[in-house]
């Protein structure tokens, strides 16, 4: 309160943030306290033994990490505390910074800032308190949404906490308590942070709003840089504040369960069964964010889309007219969905990408030697990152300010462009400081180089994406500007040609992605996938603040419109509303990129979880393939729920509208002294609405791979996985430009900028026309598709893979992974073996075949087993392990070399576990 430097009263978005850092700092204080004892050796009788090194490790490398391990020694943990420590104390005073600046700006009545025009200048009292009004309005509508909203959430973590306990235990080697409630706690302070983010983000967006309309009453270039110097710092309030904290708790945690299991480093899968735990805490944040994106998405769309139908369709005036009774409703969505949603919605992003790569190191021997610096490097990552941000925040608001309408795009490209430019150079020495100079990953050999690659993948992919979403959803090029001039001829065509923007903006998404996880994968293995991931939320700080800065400038315009202020402000506000529809468009292909990403490394924490790490998953078996169709299905299912939702939630919303207009005498006239519009029964339409209607969608993405695994086992998963995947992605980039087309479609109609032909002359078309009527229909079906479905889908793959990872070992547990169905599947081959062949019977009479890729098909009795390979098998003896490798106790072998990782001569005879395959291919169908 005393950094206010004001004796008021604090406002509860102030109040918020003191708790949100109060609760940040408690973590790195908890942080602290933990550190010594996750450093120290514990004391254990008898003493642990050094972990015994696994078939890709060499014994210099095994003992390397068993002598360090025991002797505790990490010369890099300290380095590791301060970076984490420092960057999070960064991140949280910058936070503090830039909402210090913001508050600098008045909404009472009769108060001023200096430096900013006050409502008393250049508008009458009545507008001034008509402002004041509307902003109170909208801060009780968001409170009031979102307290209802996470009651039902604190019921959802209390059930499913105590679902994920239970099942959790539940492991293949018998029912462990301590595992379980390690993960029950990840999950509930993933959840609780979730919540916080969310609601903290909420209410700097709807303290900063008013203030944003205020600073746009400066004249000139005044105007400009205030308006969106307010904006985008508070952007930056909520993205520094968020990235801080999500960080600071996970370390915290980390340091508490490593304090809580048994054992430490020294111990064999010590670090593999910590960070198994830890990834409860993504799928708290993960859950919360379906919830919030679905419910907070439902909310706005069904007010957005009530207000644009009743108002602009219906009755012919302005959505944000203040006649319209839906506009509070309409601008509480903006904040409920657009912020807290998507704050929600990246905090888990992050909370999983890192818990991903965790993961992934931890099934590394020489990631566990080096110790608790290479093991904690992805979170490294992820404070120089905010520190970074900071450092280049200035960029837009100083450097090079805002001084008309077509800077505000070029400063936000800008500042991402430098922000990602600048993270691949730090990166680079943290990547050789903190990672071991080779550490293998499944069958990739890494090296720091390779790690940093794939962040800067990452980093170069997001700003890719960022930018063709820029070209595809931004009114300032070609393929907005024809889908306006489209719908010169009805909606119809405008519907046509914004269907078609959005499907041809996912080809080049698509491709980066494609290129990232290549480059990514081939470097280092589904560890660099995860850096990739954490490569495009390398600038979350940076890139919350530009999503955030859209809804804030959106309500600012509907805030000018409801007040009745002067053309000048609306103009200014309108421009930055524009900017702002692109920018969150932005925001949302980042966010879908990385959850692409993310969901993919998810998987392969899923695959290493299950013992398939090496061989990976046949998706040929008959349940897998069948999986993949399920999979692909369920977003278009969620689709479906989520827009049928929005319609029936505006149908209602529209009814009441003409209601009002009905039975309210004088409002829709406009008659001076008539009744005030019932402002109240709106907002309770969208948010039963909203309270509703999400609970079905995100039961039907946290039950599926529950079930599917219960019933059908982890095969069956695994196509699900990669099914809502390849289809998720495609499905979210495409919505979510569409309805940003159609958006700034509609407002370059508005600004007069599409004209047609009338007896020849060119006659520019605005609000009221025709072609409007057009451009706000495709608008209207836009919204859902944007801020509704389109969004939330990157949390359906995300939460589903989550789900998947944090149950493999239930899943595991039930018929060794084959569900309670008992389905046969390629792992059930495992147990199949050929008898060793005696000198009398001689080699394996080749089956009378010859495949098309030029290998052939063996047979021995007593039981078929079919093998396949580029190189001829004479008589050989196998075991399949349970990690689908071959290893041979009786081998002959006309081509050695073809075949097995090493050169061997003809007739050799070799010990089990002796050789692996050299290619995937010859694993046992």
């Amino acid at each position: 309160a005393r950094s206010l430097g004001s004796v008021r009263a604090p406002h509860s978005a102030e109040v918020a943030m003191v708790a949100y850092r109060s609760l940040a700092l408690a973590a790195l204080a908890l942080a602290l306290c933990a550190a010594p004892a996750a450093a120290a050796p514990k004391v254990k009788s008898p003493a642990p033994m050094p972990p015994s090194p696994p078939p890709s490790a060499s014994p210099a490398v095994a003992a390397a990490a068993g002598e360090a391990a025991a002797e505790g020694k990490d010369d890099k943990l300290g380095a590791v505390i301060g970076i984490i420590i420092g960057a999070g104390v960064v991140g949280l005073a910058f936070s503090a910074f830039q909402l210090r600046l913001v508050s600098l700006i008045e909404v009472e009545p009769g108060k001023r800032a200096e430096g900013y025009t006050n409502m008393e200048d250049g508008s009458d009292t009545n507008s001034k308190l008509k402002l004041y009004e509307v902003y109170l309005a909208i801060q009780d509508g968001a409170k009031a949404f979102l307290m209802a909203e996470y009651i039902l959430c604190a019921i959802f973590i209390v059930v499913f906490g105590a679902i994920v306990f239970v099942l959790t235990s539940n492991t293949p080697d018998g029912f462990d308590m301590m595992v379980g409630g390690c993960t029950a706690l990840s999950f509930v302070v993933g959840a609780v942070t979730s919540i916080v983010s969310g609601y903290a983000g909420m209410m700097v967006a709807v303290y900063s709003n008013a203030r944003t309309t205020i600073a746009a009453e400066s004249p000139d270039e005044a105007g400009w840089t205030n308006s969106f110097n307010t904006a985008f710092r508070a952007g930056g309030a909520m993205g520094f504040s968020l990235t801080s904290l999500a960080m600071l708790m996970l370390a915290a945690l980390i340091a508490v369960l490593t304090a809580i299991l048994p054992g430490n480093l020294a111990d064999e899968d010590f670090a593999k069964r910590l960070f198994e735990c830890v990834a409860g805490y993504g799928l708290g944040g993960s859950c919360i964010a379906m919830f919030g994106r679905v419910g907070g998405g439902i909310y706005t769309k069904a007010a957005d889309v009530g207000a644009d139908l009743a108002g602009k369709v219906v009755a012919g005036i302005p959505e944000d007219d203040p006649r319209n009774p839906a506009t509070i409703a309409d601008n509480v969505g903006d904040n409920v969905g657009d912020v807290a949603g998507m704050g929600s919605d990246l905090f888990g992003s992050y909370a999983e990408a890192t818990c991903a790569a965790l993961i992934v190191a931890a099934s590394s021997p020489e990631m566990v030697a080096a110790g608790w610096g290479a093991l904690l490097f992805p979170v490294c990552v992820s404070a120089f990152g905010i520190v970074v941000c900071a450092a280049a925040s200035f960029l837009a608001t100083d450097a090079f300010p805002v001084k008309k309408e077509a800077d505000v795009e070029h400063v936000l490209k800008v500042q991402l462009a430098v922000t990602a430019l600048l993270m691949c150079g730090v990166t680079y020495p943290l990547a050789f400081f903190l990672l071991p100079a080779q550490f293998q990953i499944g069958v990739v050999m890494a090296t720091p180089f390779a790690a940093w690659l794939c962040i800067c993948s990452g980093l170069i992919g997001g700003c890719i994406v960022g930018f063709v979403t820029e070209y595809y959803t931004s009114h300032s090029y070609a393929p907005v500007r024809e889908v306006a001039q489209s719908c010169e001829t009805g909606a119809a065509t405008n519907i046509i040609y914004g269907l078609a923007l959005g499907y041809q903006s996912a080809v080049i998404p698509i491709t980066i992605i494609a290129i990232v996880t290549f480059i990514s994968f081939t470097f280092a293995g589904m560890y660099g996938v995860a850096l990739g991931a954490l490569g495009f939320l390398g600038t979350l700080a940076t890139c919350l603040a530009i999503d955030v800065y859209g809804p804030v400038c959106d309500n600012a315009g509907g805030m000018a419109e409801m007040s009745e202020l002067p053309a000048s402000v609306r103009d200014k506000t309108d421009a930055l509303d524009a900017a702002g529809n692109t920018t969150a468009a932005i925001g949302k292909g980042f966010a879908i990129g990385s959850a692409a990403l993310v969901s993919l490394a998810l998987f392969g924490g899923f695959i290493t979880r299950i013992g398939s790490g090496a061989a990976g998953v046949n998706v040929l078996t008959p349940i897998t393939f069948c999986m993949l169709f399920m999979g692909a299905m369920l977003p278009y299912w969620f689709t479906a729920m989520t827009m049928k939702s929005v319609g029936t939630a505006a149908m209602a919303m529209v009814k009441e509208v003409a209601r009002q207009f009905a039975e309210i005498p004088g409002l829709l006239e406009g008659t001076p002294g008539h009744g005030p519009p019932d402002h109240a029964k709106c907002i309770k339409i969208s948010t039963d609405a909203s309270l509703k209607e999400m609970v079905p969608p995100g039961m039907l993405v946290i039950l599926s791979p529950i079930i599917v695994g219960t019933l059908f086992g982890v095969d069956a998963v695994s196509g699900l996985l990669v099914g809502s995947l390849v289809s998720g992605v495609q499905l979210a980039i495409s919505q979510s430009n569409t309805g940003g087309a159609w958006d700034n479609a509609k407002k370059y109609v508005e600004k007069g900028c599409v004209s047609i032909l009338v007896n020849g002359v060119p006659v520019a078309q605005r609000k009221g026309s025709e072609l409007h009527k057009a451009a706000v229909c495709g608008d209207t079906v836009g919204d859902p598709l944007k801020d509704t479905s389109g969004p939330a889908i990157n949390i359906v793959m995300k939460l589903m893979a989550i789900i998947s990872l944090v149950f493999a070992d239930y899943f595991m547990s039930i018929n060794e992974g084959r569900g309670l169905l008992n389905v046969a599947h390629w792992r059930s081959l495992s147990a199949w073996t050929l008898p060793t062949p005696s000198p009398a019977q001689g080699a394996v009479a080749p089956i009378a075949r010859q495949r098309s890729d030029g290998a052939r098909m063996f047979r021995a009795e007593p039981k078929p087993v079919a093998s396949r390979g580029r190189a001829r098998l004479a008589a050989c003896h196998q075991t399949v392990t349970a990690a689908a490798r071959m290893t041979y106790a009786h081998c002959t072998h006309t081509e050695p070399r073809a075949l097995c990782a090493g050169a061997s001569p003809p007739g050799s005879h070799l010990s089990a576990g002796a050789w692996t395959p050299r290619r995937r291919s010859l694993a046992v169908e």
